[in-house]
């Protein structure tokens, strides 16, 4: 089974940027879609951004205009571009895979996960 490996993460100054990556270590096969999930601490995980296959992407509202999710089909890495971060996206981040012919619905991730990477955010 495919394993997921993020990295980026780390402490940032408010308004600063950071960029998370994530890869398959292992064999992947096709992928239906990728997506982006943070969980901070007391509160549930929740959707940040997602693209399909199609290269069609999707955001949460609080992160609309300041995050860009991408990929790299050559290298099947998903990335996640944060800008303008805030004291309020504190959190473990994870991203998170569909395999193809699998349902994809943000709300309710049913693939595969990665270990997560802890994004702090300073004011």
């Amino acid at each position: 089974q495919v394993q997921l490996v993020e990295s980026g993460g780390g402490l940032v100054q408010a308004g600063g940027s950071l960029r998370l990556s994530c890869a398959p270590s292992g064999s992947s096969g096709s992928i239906n879609a990728q997506a982006w999930y943070r969980q901070a601490p007391g509160k549930q995980r929740e959707f940040v951004a997602g693209i399909y296959r199609s290269g069609t992407t999707s955001y949460a509202d609080s992160v609309k205009g300041r995050f860009t999710i991408s990929r790299n089909n050559a290298k099947k890495t998903v990335y996640l571009q944060m800008n303008n971060l805030q004291p309020g996206d504190t959190a473990v981040y994870y991203c998170h895979w569909w395999r193809l012919f699998t349902a994809v619905t943000w709300s309710t991730p049913s693939g595969t996960w990665g270990q997560g990477t802890q994004v702090t955010v300073s004011s």
